[in-house]
């Protein structure tokens, strides 16, 4: 404690017992230098105090002016910084340090009750309700970690390890004393039980908040607001819970929103996700995790970057065994109005899912494509999402939409809508397809794969769209590779393409938003194992590591894959062979771009404009759509992907002129 305290004088006892104040022991009040007892009145004090000066006011919404005081409370084992308000309590506020300009008001109970971790510590159980796949939650938890607690339990050691790492950070923070930061705000909350609250917090007509932790500061407050119920909880940095939303056994990730009645139970939400109005339970939400709707219900999933259409449902039950199926969609993956799925179910990244789905379909290893039932079939369009308009919307938003203004961040996060991750899975995906055709004919109308039905154009397609997709992200790592540098020679050429590191050939995966090669995480994860890394914060900065060299780790995989996309190898490989793969690029990304702009003038169809123009003409029709919507041509996104077409047809052109001479 580095503010100075003094005892009461006699003659500040006396004032404070004529302002209708008690103590047990007036001994065990100690002031701050220039305190004054103005603004001390109607108090009951037990236990050990330190009150703070008492010299400022407040303005509040409206413009009210309110001086800092100390009024309408019983205090016990309080500690209260300088300039703060706190006032009608209805109750006791018992065992907190509250730091200065803090405003406590109407607030029935607010307590510590003896040893507590403040939600560190607590359990989730993800993904099965019954148990087995439980995350530790923390302060400092990163969807990276929690992926590798849920999902990797077939490495009983890794676990226990980590479970020890979490409870050595969350005994080192227990206390029998909760704080309450700087500038905080609560009023018109019920009950408050051990519980941790950062700097400018505001908490506004919650209902009951017990054993959590609000980690809230100055750059990222969180807002708590009414008839909110928490328990076991973290709220990280710069997030909101409004609206009598109910969570339970929950980690809070940066700058979500959770509001309009959302409820809760054993889940794990990270940055910037947003439910409202709906439910869920033992799920795993990765960044960018959506639902906005009532009647969506989304339970023991794995999700990111995903979006839940009205009325998107999962079923965990089978009525044998209990809830203990799972599921997940990829990152990307979408659900639309009134869809469903029986878990067990495993969809790849950046698909659609519409309609329900009974079959236990597993299509991770085909990516970008559409789910649609007909007649309680699942038809299966593989690829054909690489030229939805929707889904590069997608790609361009998630990182506009980052409302994390905490400098300090805990989750890594990689947007790119084409990495190894997702072109090893097209890869994967063009050989199943092109097996398909060879198992059953190319005549074939219908071919099965994974309880799952392929029309045979669909097929086809979906092995073209496979092909632009990797031949695009491979000309964007070579152009990028050789961008600026002046060649003389094809030795010179081959120099360059050559990786800076040997990390990143094989096999990459999607960490809950973090891509990264296979053998970073196995590294990190035996470091664990063998206790080299045995801090949370050790664990964090791993994958900081992982995700600032994700450039050179991308490199190495796509020189790695030259020989076998190409057929060429990178030890022999020309300027000429360069100028081959960059026009194969143009092709296909002036192809890809020309299919978006052809989906995205769908929108402008006249079909589109039902509903427009009442009670006019079709001239009428027209001109209300284009002052709501705007026309085709001038289209912010549709001039984007104009300019686009151009820009990449100058920068394959510029590369072509700066080698084939050689």
């Amino acid at each position: 404690m580095n503010k100075k305290y003094r005892k009461l004088t006699e003659d500040e006892k006396l004032r404070l017992q004529q302002q209708s104040c008690e103590a047990e022991d007036w001994n065990e009040i100690n002031v701050a230098e220039g305190f004054k007892t103005d603004y001390v009145s109607h108090v009951m004090f037990s236990g050990t105090n330190y009150l703070g000066v008492m010299d400022n006011s407040f303005t509040l919404p409206g413009g009210i002016r309110k001086h800092s005081r100390l009024k309408y409370a019983t205090i016990h084992n309080v500690t209260i910084g300088d300039d703060c308000c706190i006032e009608n309590i209805q109750n006791y506020i018992a065992n907190y340090t509250i730091g200065d300009h803090s405003i406590v008001e109407n607030v029935g109970v607010m307590y510590v009750d003896r040893l507590s971790t403040f939600g560190n510590g607590v359990a989730a159980s993800v993904l099965n309700e019954t148990g087995g796949r439980e995350v530790y939650i923390n302060d400092k938890l990163s969807a990276h970690q929690a992926y590798i607690m849920a999902l990797y339990r077939h490495r009983p050691l890794l676990i226990e390890r980590m479970k020890e790492i979490t409870d050595y950070y969350s005994n080192k923070h227990a206390s029998d004393r909760g704080t309450i930061g700087a500038c905080v705000r609560i009023k018109n909350a019920c009950t408050i039980k051990n519980v941790r609250i950062g700097d400018h917090c505001s908490i506004n007509g919650a209902s009951r908040l017990e054993n959590g932790s609000i980690n809230s500061n100055e750059s990222a407050p969180v807002l708590i607001g009414a008839n909110v119920i928490c328990e076991d909880f973290i709220i990280s940095s710069g997030s909101s819970i409004t609206d009598g939303s109910t969570i339970s056994r929950c980690f809070v990730g940066q700058a979500c929103q959770l509001g309009h009645n959302y409820s809760a139970s054993d889940s794990l939400f990270f940055s910037n996700c947003q439910g409202e109005n709906g439910e869920a339970c033992a799920i795993f939400a990765g960044p960018y995790t959506v639902t906005h709707h009532k009647s969506t219900l989304l339970i023991a999933g794995m999700f990111s970057f995903m979006n839940a259409g009205s009325g998107s449902n999962q079923s965990n039950h089978m009525y044998k065994l209990g809830p203990i199926h799972q599921g997940t969609l990829e990152r990307g993956a979408k659900t639309t109005s009134d869809s469903y799925i029986l878990w067990p179910a495993r969809v790849g990244a950046f698909s659609l899912v519409m309609g329900r789905h009974v079959n236990h379909a597993d299509t991770s290893d085909l990516p970008f494509s559409y789910l649609i039932e007909q007649g309680n079939t699942t038809y299966l369009v593989p690829g054909v999402n690489l030229r939805s308009v929707g889904t590069i919307r997608d790609a361009q938003k998630w990182p506009k939409r980052d409302k994390r203004n905490d400098p300090n961040r805990l989750d890594f996060i990689n947007y790119n809508l084409l990495s190894p991750y997702t072109i090893q899975k097209m890869l994967k995906g063009r050989r199943i397809l092109k097996e398909l055709i060879r198992v059953s004919g190319e005549t074939s109308e219908i071919y099965s794969y994974q309880s799952a039905k392929i029309k045979s154009s669909s097929l086809f397609n979906g092995i073209k769209f496979y092909e632009t997709a990797i031949y695009k992200f491979m000309g964007n790592s070579i152009i990028k590779r050789m961008e600026g540098i002046n060649f003389g020679n094809n030795e010179q050429i081959r120099e360059c393409l050559k990786p800076d590191i040997p990390i990143g050939t094989g096999e990459w995966v999607d960490v809950a938003g973090l891509i990264a090669p296979k053998s970073e995480i196995e590294k990190l994860m035996n470091g664990i194992e063998k206790g080299e890394i045995n801090r949370l914060k050790y664990i964090n900065s791993h994958f900081s590591e992982m995700n600032k060299n994700y450039y050179s780790y991308e490199w190495t995989w796509a020189y790695s894959k030259i020989e076998e996309i190409y057929g060429i190898s990178p030890d022999t490989i020309t300027a000429q062979d360069i100028i081959g793969i960059v026009k194969r690029w143009q092709d296909a990304v002036i192809g890809l771009d020309h299919q978006v702009y052809n989906d995205a003038r769908k929108e402008f169809s006249m079909q589109s404009m039902t509903g427009f123009g009442v009670d006019g003409t079709r001239d009428t029709k027209l001109e209300d759509f284009e002052s709501v919507r705007g026309d085709f041509e001038n289209n912010t996104f549709v001039k984007a992907i104009i300019k686009h077409i151009e820009r990449k047809q100058e920068l394959g052109d510029e590369l072509i002129n700066r080698i084939e001479q050689i």
